[in-house]
Formats: structure tokens, sequence, C-alpha cells
């Protein structure tokens, strides 16, 4: 047995992917499935969209490889987070559809839970903030909108998880229910100091703890696969949430060390060790990853819309046909003109978390066109990680300069833009590395489930066959920097005082 399978279960698409005992990918399979909005704010999956995608891709990398079961040690399970899931203990009929971290349907009830105080204890407890993006008020939803849910759920009846949990409840033929820390640290119910479930939160959301899957490190024993599905039982050895799990690939050990993710959203994680650290900046707290029972913790910025920005130049605007097309017109855009686009079409993430905004554009001209807004569309994602970093290096002043000075290390499928890296490395006068293996995000739990299975390497080992493909430096002057970021928070600012 000399492979690994990783599956990445993601927003808008499942991929499988095969791996060897150097850790490359030798073959990938990917579906895509489709996005529902039953109303503005609100996204919605499909649950059985999730698992068939998954269980389609793992038979076709198989296939595709001419790999059956008996070569593969183990499976790991990287997946999009917050997405909430309710289902029948029974039968894994889901209750609704999954609600995706996008939506903002909870964003009153947040609201009233924030003006009781709540917010403190919800804090202090998990390292996140009282917002509509995490599974906790999702899952309250559901029990309170779904006819009979309630009663059920306290019945003992059903079962939460994200998808992470999902998928194994289906790969083991709903043997076992099961998440990992890093996935717990991100529904809002989980005390990561503690390492349990809080009965405060639960008891205040309505939520029967009887629905929690049982949490486990990220390198542990999640069960086999049911042995028809892949003509014999295959061993679930690794589960980290999509961010962290990059947070492995790219070799984020050591705590100062920063990695960014730009798919659909774009989330930066600094690791900042064995403490926890508080934000005073809107930003979260959460588990970078948990092995042998011992958490490492992390700052993390989310940013709700990154690559999906071209998604909407794509497809609600129509003035490209793909992704590759950005970087050329960009390229042409009059440098007269400053157009800034804020796109906050489902809210503002950190350090801002304002769930009421909505996507803007300042500084349009008669002239401005498609170029102008491939621009601003790629530049947008720069500003947006500035703040991040500007938040990170506040909270973590005890070692600023080296979170100031490091490189940050960028995957996902925006960082092949070599513009919108640049302008990034450029923005946040830092250099940009991006890695030799893209795939960051299959490579990080590929290395859990093969390291516990005894294939891979250790932690020390794998950050030492880390390397960059290319590293971008800063070429912009301090000046042309600071008016720049200046004019983004200019839009910021009058897109939040728009919106209230």
């Amino acid at each position: 047995m000399t492979l690994i399978l990783a599956i990445d279960q993601g927003t808008t698409s499942t991929r499988a992917m095969l791996f060897n005992e150097e850790l490359q990918v030798t073959a990938s399979a990917q579906e895509e499935f489709e996005q529902h909005y039953p109303a503005s704010g609100w996204v919605e999956h499909d649950c059985s969209d999730l698992w068939t995608t998954t269980a389609a891709t793992c038979r076709g990398v198989m296939e595709k490889a001419g790999v059956k079961a008996e070569e593969i040690a183990a499976i790991g399970i990287t997946n999009q987070r917050e997405t909430t899931l309710v289902w029948d203990r029974k039968t894994g009929k889901p209750i609704h559809n999954a609600i995706v971290w996008q939506d903002r349907r909870t964003s009153e009830f947040c609201k009233g839970l924030k003006s009781e105080g709540f917010e403190d204890t919800v804090t202090d407890r998990t390292g996140l903030l009282l917002d509509p993006y995490f599974s906790g008020t999702k899952l309250a939803w559901l029990l309170n909108n779904v006819d009979g849910a309630r009663a059920r759920a306290e019945a003992g009846e059903l079962c939460f998880g994200t998808v992470d949990s999902w998928l194994v409840w289906h790969l083991t033929g709903g043997k076992h229910h099961l998440t990992d820390a890093t996935n717990a640290a991100r529904t809002m119910l989980y005390d990561i100091r503690k390492g349990r479930w809080s009965q405060t939160i639960c008891d205040r959301l309505g939520i029967p703890m009887s629905m929690l899957p049982e949490v486990r490190d990220c390198a542990a024993d999640f069960g086999e696969t049911r042995a028809d599905l892949f003509g014999k039982p295959i061993p679930i050895r690794g589960i980290a949430g999509d961010q962290q799990a990059a947070t492995i690939g790219q070799a984020c050990f050591q705590p100062g060390m920063l990695k960014s993710t730009y798919g659909t959203g774009c989330f930066a994680l600094l690791n900042t060790g064995s403490e926890p650290v508080r934000s005073q900046n809107r930003l979260l707290t959460t588990i970078a990853y948990q092995l042998d029972g011992k958490p490492t913790y992390a700052l993390e910025g989310s940013i709700f819309i990154a690559g999906a920005v071209v998604q909407w130049m794509r497809d609600g605007l129509q003035i490209i046909r793909n992704a590759a097309e950005t970087q050329p017109l960009a390229e042409r855009a009059d440098p007269s003109q400053e157009v800034v686009l804020v796109p906050a079409f489902t809210g503002l993430g950190a350090p801002y978390w304002n769930a009421e905004c909505r996507g803007a554009i300042f500084g349009l001209t008669r002239g401005s066109g498609p170029a102008e807004f491939a621009r601003a569309a790629l530049e947008s994602v720069g500003f947006q990680t500035r703040d991040l970093l500007d938040a990170m290096r506040a909270d973590w002043s005890a070692s600023g300069d080296a979170v100031s000075n490091a490189p940050l290390r960028v995957d996902g499928g925006m960082s092949a833009s070599e513009y919108a890296m640049q302008f990034l490395s450029d923005i946040i006068d830092a250099p940009v590395e991006r890695p030799a293996v893209l795939e960051t995000t299959a490579t990080g739990v590929a290395w859990l489930a093969g390291a516990h299975s005894g294939l891979l390497p250790d932690m020390e080992a794998f950050a030492k066959g880390w390397s960059a493909e290319v590293r971008f430096e800063p070429a912009m002057d301090d000046a042309t920097r600071d008016a720049r970021h200046q004019s983004w928070r200019k839009a910021v600012d009058a897109t939040i005082g728009y919106a209230s």
C-alpha cells in the first residue's frame, strides 16, 4: 500500500487526488455541483451532491490511475468549513439542504444575541465572533424552521455535522459520527481551550448535545470505508478543515509563520503556537491543527469574496469567459483611473465583520470598462489581505517584526495570477511565496493520513521538503502604497456607511 487518497470537498466542486510516497499527485478527478440561492444572502447545497460527487471522484481517480483499494494505505479528508448539515441518525437522510458557510440568514439572530452581551461568552470559549458565518446559528435555524426538527433532535434522532462528518458517516456506512478539532473549532460550539463542546453555548442556542459528533485529532482513526464502495475497506486517517489543511500543506509549523489561501474566499492564518492569542482587532482565534492531543493555535482572518469576484465577472457581468482573461485585461487598464471595488457581496469579513454590507464600486468614469473592472477585482484581494495582516501584526505585537518581515505563503486558484500576487506583495510590503506544489490543501491532509499510517515522514522532514516555485518581491514605493491603501479604506468606510 503505497498511495494516499485525498478528498478535497470544496464550495463549488469536489476533488479526489492520489498521492505517492513522495507526496506527489499521481492522478486527480474533479466534479462541480450546483449552488442554490433561495433568497438574498442565502446559499445552500443539496446534501446528496456533496456525497455523490465525493464517491464519484474517488472511484474516478482510482479508475484513471488503474489503482485498486488494496494499493491505498489511507484516506484523508479536507472540506469547506462551517457548512452545516443535519441528518437522520438511522437513515442518513438530510432534513434540509446544507446551509453553506457564506449564508447570512441568521444575521438578525446574531444581532439579538449580541444585544444580550452573549458575544463575550462565545469569543471567550470558541475564539470566534458571533456571526452568521459559523455553524452554530445555522444549526439553530434548522432546528427552529424545519418542521419537527427540534422534537426529533431532542429525541436523539438527528445528527449534526460539518461536511467532514457527513462524508465520514456515508463512507463508513453510518458507523461513525466524528469530526476533527479544526472543524469543531469552526462551529461556534466548541471550547478550544478545554477541548470539548460548550454546554453553555449549546444551551443558549437550543442545541441538544446528543447531535454533536465526537472530536478527534487531525491525524487519527476515523473508521474505514464500506467494502462495497471501492472493492475493499480503506482506513480514514486524517481530517482537517480546508484552511487548516492548507496551513499544514504550507508547512507553517513554527509560531509566526503565515499563509493565505485564495479560493472562493481568502483565508489567512498565523501560527501562534501552543497558546491561543485573543484578538483585539476582530480576528478569529482558532485551532491550526491538533496532533497527539495537543492543539496548535492560530489567528485567522477570513475574507468572504476572493476568487468569487472573478466568478462574478464571468457569470454576472459576463465580461470574461474564464479566470485567465483577468490578467491581460488588468494589464490594459488605464493607469489614470482609480477604480476601487469593495466585493462585499455577502457582507464584509475580517476585520470588519459587517453582515449588512453589500458590494460597491467607486471611482467610475465614462471611460471605465472591463479592463478597469478586472484590475479593481484582482486588487481588491490584495487590499483585503493587507487589512488582515495589519490586524494580525497588531495582535501579535510580541513578535511583530517576525510577522511583518516573514514571507506570506500563498496557494489556491487565484495565486496563479501573476498580477494579483505581485500587487499583493506590493500592497503588504512583504515577499509572497507561491509553493512548487500548489495543491497545498490536499497535500496537507494527505500528509496527515500518510504520516498516521506510517507511510510518510514526520513533521520535521515534511517541512524541510517544502519549496517555493516563485517569490514575488515588493516593488511599490511607500508613498504610492500608502495612498492606494488610503483610497481603499475610504471605499470600505463608505460601503459600511451606506449599509448603515
